[in-house]
């Protein structure tokens, strides 16, 4: 046999026979293991040899032996072997509803407050389902979702972004003003928005999605919160903080009410006349995602888990 010229890549057959040679140490018995003919299987093994350049088997009237060589090609076909069933294996759970992995995004003004709802929905209802988790603000999440990092987004819609998403609405939620206990306004629940026209309101740091939502409201009641005043948090429970410290007020979204308004009894609570300003929740996925039916119903479900907050389901 030459053991010069250019190697050839081994097919899977070929791999196959011969892990069955070296297992069975027998052509007879090695071929009925894999459910060939003998022939076929002395074949193959030597067109493994042959792609290769060298020998593998020594083959004898009484036994077989494996060469020093062949045992360390049996290493590597036994991990390249795995390697195909365990993507085998994942294709086909694949194939499944709700199972394998799911990588979800969320909006930081979203994670803590709907999270554990989710959380809940998929231990109980999709226990199949491998869910990883990753909050990031708006422009990140859109960029994962465009590259495939992420498969599915939980964030404010329309969700933006240079590329096209197909979106599905959640539901709708009103902001809150919330306050010192002592302010004028606390505990009312009738206010007119044009009132943000004489308050500082506090707003989150540029990048996040309900900051350019504060800021649109204010410019739609003509308040100059051009740059969102010098105050900002890089997150909601740093601004009840500061409202309950005195340095002002700001805007929350409903579902984050209670949350974040428990950590301390420095705030109060002020909600709008009718219409009441708000924004939408909802999933946001590729156009072209294979998963979309799964991600319809998982929509369906989630919406049916979140009817206790208080939010107006849509769709």
């Amino acid at each position: 046999m030459s053991t010069h010229g250019k190697t050839r890549t081994p097919t899977v057959a070929q791999l196959r026979a011969f892990l069955a040679v070296v297992d069975h140490l027998h052509f007879r018995e090695a071929a009925a293991a894999i459910g060939t003919s003998q022939p076929a299987l002395s074949g193959a093994v030597a067109a493994l040899e042959e792609a290769l350049g060298t020998q593998l088997v020594e083959r004898t009237t009484r036994r077989v032996i494996i060469t020093p060589l062949g045992e360390r090609v049996a290493g590597h076909a036994r991990r390249v072997l795995g390697a195909l069933h365990e993507l085998t294996e994942e294709v086909e759970a694949a194939r499944g509803p709700f199972t394998g992995p799911l990588h979800l995004g969320v909006i930081p003004t979203v994670a803590p407050y709907l999270l554990p709802t989710v959380l809940r929905l998929v231990r109980d209802r999709y226990p199949d389902l491998r869910l990883h988790v990753h909050e990031e603000r708006t422009a990140s999440l859109l960029d994962g979702l465009a590259a495939g990092r992420l498969d599915l987004l939980l964030l404010a819609l329309p969700a933006g972004g240079s590329a096209p998403t197909r979106d599905i609405p959640l539901f709708d939620e009103d902001f809150v003003l919330v306050t010192p206990p002592d302010h004028e306004l606390a505990g009312r629940a009738d206010v007119p928005r044009e009132v943000l026209l004489d308050l500082d309101v506090l707003l989150l740091e540029e990048g996040h999605c309900l900051r350019d939502q504060a800021l649109d409201l204010c410019r739609e009641v003509g308040a100059d919160q051009a740059d969102g005043g010098s105050t900002r948090a890089a997150g909601l429970s740093t601004l009840v903080q500061l409202v309950a410290g005195g340095l002002g007020v700001t805007l929350l979204p409903a579902t984050a009410l209670a949350v974040e308004a428990g950590r301390t009894d420095r705030l109060a609570a002020v909600h709008f006349a009718d219409p009441a300003p708000g924004r939408r929740i909802g999933l946001a996925t590729r156009p072209s995602a294979t998963r979309a039916a799964e991600y319809d119903q998982f929509a369906a479900a989630l919406r049916g888990a979140l009817a206790g907050l208080p939010v107006r389901l849509v769709g």
